[in-house]
């Protein structure tokens, strides 16, 4: 074992080969898993839903349930890792997540609560519980899977930029916060993935918002075409692998980047939030 330091000039460069991913039953947290498993990472995969966990067993991966609203499943989960690993856990992918759609005042308190428990509540959670783990064993990453919609706004889907936003300034504080120990914070920011998430979407606008009598009732329909597509139509898409990559560089670099862009449409919206007047930004975003 390499003596580990928290004087930043002497910190050991050791490779991660334990990793925790959440929302691991398809898209991103899938093609991660799968794809790490491979290179020889000892992955902990989870999932939300029972039923996901034996096909993900049979595609060889290590899988348990943890729900991210439900604190006793991630403490499960966590209890799960450590038992395997002789209690410690090289790196945390908090992934798991959904896109509650509606505007602003068509969302009930109980969407945004229910938005808020999963995308960063739960995140929350986990991270928490790992930093000591890192904190003991001497180095850790914690990489965070947020959006370009952290980054700027979209009408209708003030629910998941909210959830978003937060992650950013809350992944920003942690980086600061741990920034003399050898545990390094890194987000990675898609833009549109080929994934499960508008599906996940499209029943979530049915379960919260009511259509037909909002004053946004012409606007929904175009939103729900796109959801209910078999494809994606948003400029740009790009597979899961795309994400994969990034997460694989944050994992394995020396020093991993604080930020990782995915896909043309991020990088092109971190540089307009830069370079354009809020005017011209929201005329643009407006048509999304």
């Amino acid at each position: 074992m390499i003596k580990q330091t928290n004087n930043r000039k002497n910190k050991a460069h050791i490779i991660p080969k334990s990793i925790l991913i959440t929302g691991c039953s398809s898209g991103i947290g899938l093609d991660t898993a799968l794809t790490l498993h491979k290179q020889g990472f000892n992955v902990f995969a989870t999932v939300r839903k029972k039923s996901d966990i034996e096909p993900l067993k049979a595609m060889g991966l290590n899988v348990k349930r943890l729900d991210l609203t439900d604190e006793s499943s991630i403490e499960n989960a966590i209890k799960w890792v450590l038992s395997e690993t002789n209690g410690t856990l090289d790196a945390l992918f908090n992934n798991g997540a959904y896109g509650q759609p509606g505007a602003i005042e068509d969302l009930p308190i109980e969407a945004l609560k229910e938005q808020f428990e999963t995308n960063f509540f739960g995140w929350h959670s986990l991270t928490q519980k790992v930093i000591p783990i890192m904190r003991q064993q001497g180095h850790g990453r914690i990489i965070q899977n947020s959006s370009v919609l952290g980054l700027v706004a979209m009408p209708y889907r003030g629910a998941y930029n909210a959830s978003k936003f937060a992650i950013e300034g809350y992944t920003d504080t942690l980086r600061l916060e741990l920034r003399h120990t050898n545990i390094q914070v890194v987000l990675v920011e898609p833009g549109p993935i080929a994934t499960q998430f508008r599906f996940n979407a499209l029943a979530k606008i049915e379960q919260y918002i009511n259509v037909e009598s909002s004053e946004f009732s012409q606007q929904y329909k175009p939103q729900i075409e796109r959801l209910a597509s078999k494809e994606s139509n948003a400029a740009f898409t790009l597979p899961a692998t795309a994400v994969t990559q990034k997460v694989i560089h944050a994992l394995t670099a020396k020093k991993a980047k604080a930020r990782y862009y995915v896909t043309t449409a991020t990088y092109l919206m971190a540089f307009f939030k830069r370079v354009l007047p809020v005017s011209l930004l929201d005329k643009m975003l407006a048509k999304g």
